[in-house]
């Protein structure tokens, strides 16, 4: 190998190694989130008969808290809109709260997709479930999603998960 070739591969080894610490320090710098997990799909499709659950625990009652539902699609989703219902629910199984969520990942009139795209034809997008939620006592609370798109095989959608995180005051 000649001394060039060398100083190649050292030059990029050293860039994509400082890079890697870059990237991992910046995903770690989230200081607000409490929870975030995301339940990918088989077969690129939400089935009606597979609803979504996700359990994250809250500590300090003290504070307030934000949560959002992510969504990951593709450009073959066949509608504009999305309409989940979402519950939440303490350790007790008792209901806190239930909504009927409509939420647009493409423009209506357009079809442009809406949400962040890092990958081609796959699309994120984090809608506000709730903001500055208080939570009366420490605990674990589950979350529960299910597409009402009303129909057997949902395709498009990849993934759908939960962020709790710690509002701003």
């Amino acid at each position: 190998m000649c001394n060039y070739s060398r100083f190649l591969l050292a030059t990029f080894v050293k860039c994509y190694f400082f890079a890697s610490v870059i990237a991992l320090a910046l995903i770690s710098c989230d200081s607000k989130r409490v929870y975030e997990d995301n339940v990918e799909f088989e077969d690129r499709a939400w089935k009606l008969n597979a609803p979504v659950q996700l359990e994250f625990s809250i500590q300090d009652t003290s504070l307030r808290y934000n949560l959002y539902l992510d969504v990951r699609n593709t450009i073959d989703y066949p509608y504009a809109r999305l309409f989940v219902n979402y519950s939440l629910a303490d350790e007790a199984s008792k209901e806190l709260s239930k909504q009927l969520l409509a939420e647009y990942l493409f423009d209506q009139k357009t079809g442009k997709p809406f949400g962040s795209s890092g990958l081609g034809d796959i699309y994120d997008h984090q809608f506000v479930i709730s903001k500055n939620l208080s939570f009366e006592k420490p605990g674990k609370y589950n979350v529960r999603f299910e597409q009402f798109m009303r129909q057997e095989s949902l395709t498009g959608i990849l993934a759908v998960g939960l962020r709790v995180e710690k509002a701003e005051k």
